[in-house]
């Protein structure tokens, strides 16, 4: 007898012997973790037979366990399949958790400061085992959230599963859309690289159009009149704590909504004005357990292998250099997911396009069920509302197109080019006037005349006539001030272009030919007679200064566009000068930035 007050293990090894009190032990503490189901029922249920207990254990988990109660006990076969559901809304779900537990993973290692955010993405890229896999997976994975939920919220459109009863469970969907492209957003500045910084200063920007309260709003999301300090952490604060809280509640409504309405048969199996999703015949249930069970399994398998091997052969999260408030890049734009809000903004006024239109957009699909109030769901009944999610889908992909950098927006064929050449690390590139060696920068000034045709003239003579009506013409002497304006050292100012050390610098070489090709393709456009120059002066011992300059004809430019004659040449704008011969002298213009490389920089390993 025990002295015990309870019935202990040794016990039941006397009463029963060793073998069969540890087998009832074992097969105890199964039924206990998963809420009814013993060693048998599992083995039946992953054999795929018949359960052979009474009532059917497989169904206790979901009235009696904690995680499985928010899941429906049988299914449909109707929905079992990729149609209707395309399984949307299981990857939509999929995409919570494993954001969830990468995000986590990530936050050991980052704090949200601008003097050591950057520094500890560095350290995630390099001193953290499967730190950069991982940073690639929750990027791709929150680039894929985006998508599957707005792709969830277009199939629940299309197959009409939004009418009554549902039509709460859809605002919940509407909402979850809203706040996952708000998560994704907050998140991307939190790298404190230039692309985040730039990309969410247009973002938060818009704010501003808000009618009385846009300063405030402004205010508030960047917690200074530019975005610091206190901007990365309210967005740090956003993305880990506020904005997950709200998605999980408004998870859970949405997935107790789905399991007390059901999921929505496909419209053809439903009688016109009927919702059978919660009748489900006995010939026609697909349990959980074990079918969709292990169907979800395969999933999340499958999903988590294809996310795997994206980011270890083909995607890498993007990490441009440190932000910068004073730079502002070229082709900066919002996320993808914001650029239908760039492109409307286009079209005119900010608060109309940039406040109101969203809003009213998101009202209107919130107002979609209760819009739409025909009681059938069949597609040919339908032909109004599909032919209103197709306007959408394509207004979308317009406003979008419209969004990206380089539509209705010119930048000068002069900027593009010196921007291609300088430009810093983005996207696994960098600008090829960034590769040049250190010790092939050799100090003087280079012309891409030297690269002109001269009827086989040697490199030096060529050099010597461009130097000669450079000289003449008053154009080197505007190089010179453009120089000085650019604080280049007097003393280190060129006497004269000298011929490119092709021998002893075959990069210097390289990066002069593909900075002549520009000019070249810009000159019949935009540039005409240009010629451009590379200036490389000492600033330090182990510091190298390289100014590029583009010098042309002034050409007309009216609407943004440049005006050309009958014959298709640009217009050029002369001044009140005359050369030797009597002829208007055109205007001439100069562009020019400057770029600093250290010794141990490793843009050219």
């Amino acid at each position: 007898m025990s002295i015990l007050p309870f019935p202990s293990f040794l016990d039941d090894v006397k009463e029963k012997g060793f073998k069969k009190a540890v087998f009832e032990g074992i097969d105890d503490s199964v039924e206990r973790l998963t809420a009814g189901l013993n060693i048998q029922d599992l083995r039946e249920a992953f054999r795929g037979e018949t359960a052979s207990r009474r009532p059917n254990p497989r169904l206790t988990p979901h009235a009696d366990g904690f995680w499985l109660h928010m899941r429906p006990s049988y299914f449909n076969r109707d929905v079992t399949g990729m149609y209707p559901t395309f399984r949307l809304g299981w990857l939509s779900s999929y995409f919570v958790f494993f954001e969830t537990i990468t995000g986590i993973l990530l936050m050991l290692w980052y704090t949200p400061s601008p003097e050591i955010a950057y520094g500890d993405m560095l350290t995630i890229l390099s001193n953290v085992p499967l730190g950069q896999l991982m940073r690639d997976m929750h990027r791709l994975g929150a680039e894929f959230m985006v998508a599957v939920v707005a792709m969830h919220m277009m199939r629940t459109w299309i197959t009409g599963s939004y009418k009554k009863p549902r039509q709460f469970t859809w605002f919940t969907g509407l909402l979850l859309l809203v706040i996952t492209g708000f998560l994704s957003f907050s998140g991307y500045l939190l790298p404190w690289d230039q692309l985040s910084l730039w990309a969410v200063t247009i973002g938060a920007s818009m704010a501003e159009a808000t009618p009385v309260v846009g300063d405030q709003v402004n205010l508030l999301l960047r917690g200074a009149p530019e975005l610091g300090a206190n901007g990365l952490l309210r967005f740090y604060l956003l993305h880990v704590l506020a904005l997950p809280a709200l998605l999980f509640v408004f998870f859970g409504v949405h997935y107790y909504k789905v399991v007390i309405h059901g999921h929505s048969l496909p419209p053809q199996k439903e009688n016109i004005g009927e919702d059978t999703a919660k009748r489900v015949p006995l010939d026609k249930r697909v349990y959980f357990i074990p079918d969709m069970l292990t169907y979800e399994m395969m999933w999340l398998g499958a999903t988590t292998f294809i996310i795997t091997v994206l980011c270890i052969w083909f995607y890498h999260a993007p990490l441009e250099n440190h932000a910068d408030p004073q730079v502002t890049p070229l082709g900066t734009t919002a996320p993808w997911y914001f650029l239908w809000i760039q492109g409307a903004l286009k079209l005119g006024d900010k608060f109309f396009w940039g406040v109101a239109f969203p809003t009213i957009a998101l009202g209107g699909l919130a107002l979609l069920p209760y819009l739409d109030v025909t009681p059938s769901r069949r597609y040919a009944h339908r032909r109004i509302m599909l032919t209103i999610a197709s306007l959408l889908i394509s207004v979308t992909t317009i406003l979008s197109y419209m969004g990206l950098a380089k539509f209705a927006v010119q930048t000068s064929a002069e900027t593009e080019i010196v921007h291609e050449l300088t430009f810093e690390p983005a996207h696994s590139k960098v600008g090829t006037g960034r590769t040049i060696p250190f010790d092939q920068m050799i100090v003087g000034a280079y012309t891409t005349a030297q690269l002109d045709h001269h009827d086989g003239m040697p490199a030096n003579d060529a050099i010597t006539v461009f130097n000669d009506e450079v000289a003449a013409n008053g154009q080197f002497d505007q190089m010179i001030q453009e120089l000085k304006n650019q604080k280049v050292g007097a003393n280190q100012l060129p006497l004269r272009f000298r011929a490119i050390p092709a021998v002893e610098a075959p990069k210097l070489m390289q990066v002069m030919e593909e900075f002549h090709h520009h000019l070249a393709a810009a000159e019949a456009k935009e540039l005409p007679n240009v010629w451009g120059a590379l200036v490389i002066t000492d600033n330090q011992g182990s510091l190298k200064r390289l100014d590029w300059i583009v010098s042309w004809d002034s050409v007309l430019i009216e609407g943004g566009k440049v005006q050309v004659d009958d014959n298709g040449d640009p217009i050029l704008i002369y001044s009140d000068q005359v050369d030797a011969e009597g002829n208007p002298i055109p205007v001439r213009r100069i562009y020019s930035d400057h770029l600093f490389i250290h010794q141990a920089s490793a843009y050219f390993d």
